[in-house]
């Protein structure tokens, strides 16, 4: 397989980010730096990513229920818990597939598939992502118009795709951006506050009744879906 396909496969990032390494003269093939695109490693080469030795293995995807009060980072010098102490230490090498804030619960993807990451949090694919949403008071559905035309956060226009009420106060929203505390921005943005939230699909992945704190692989089927 190609140089960029091979990084990706050892979990190295996606395509794009593997292209930069070997541009950056960062890759080493059997004690020699490579920069060549169209090299094509075979198992009997040495391959070094910043003197780091790689495998290419199976790609691996998984599915976390990630509770509140962890954070989607692998060290974060502020908090105390991350996700990976949520999971076992054969995982270390996964990277997440975009980010939940730390009090936002529910689905979250981690992989070693780089371009299946990068199909999932690129723009250009427009990847629904659902949530469900519990406000401090009743919603005043005549709001629904702004959040759907969109609301300027950080430069940029930041919108709902969806949006329908459940009850008074839990909604579910769908988007497609990926706006740092985007939902929570955008509704203290029309007065309401946040009281919980929660991913429960990407695409057409649930979450399901996985238990907070619970993970479990994807099948084969599942993660063809994510790809199509």
């Amino acid at each position: 397989m190609r140089l960029n396909r091979f990084l990706a496969a050892a979990g190295v990032g996606s395509r794009r980010y593997c292209d930069e390494l070997i541009a950056a003269g960062r890759i080493i093939i059997n004690g020699k730096i490579c920069t060549n695109f169209s090299a094509q490693p075979t198992a009997g080469d040495s391959v070094k990513v910043d003197g780091k030795l790689l495998h290419a293995q199976p790609p691996l995807t998984i599915m976390l229920h990630k509770p509140a009060g962890f954070v989607s980072t692998r060290k974060d010098v502020h908090a105390l818990d991350t996700i990976f102490d949520l999971l076992p230490q054969r995982f270390s090498g996964l990277f997440n597939v975009g980010r939940l804030d730390a009090q936002t619960e529910g689905l979250l993807l981690l992989t070693s598939d780089g371009d299946l990451a990068q199909r999932l949090i690129h723009p250009r694919y427009k990847i629904d992502k659902e949530y469900e949403v519990k406000l401090d008071r009743a919603w005043d559905r005549a709001l629904a118009p702004k959040l759907l035309k969109g609301i300027f956060l950080d430069g940029e226009r930041a919108r709902i795709e969806r949006l329908r009420s459940l009850t008074p106060t839990r909604l579910r929203v769908v988007l497609r951006q990926g706006i740092n505390r985007q939902i929570r921005r955008m509704f203290d943005a029309v007065g309401y506050q946040v009281r919980h939230l929660a991913r429960i699909r990407i695409a057409n992945l649930r979450l399901g009744d996985l238990p907070r704190g619970d993970w479990r692989s994807l099948s084969k089927r599942e993660i063809e879906s994510l790809r199509e």
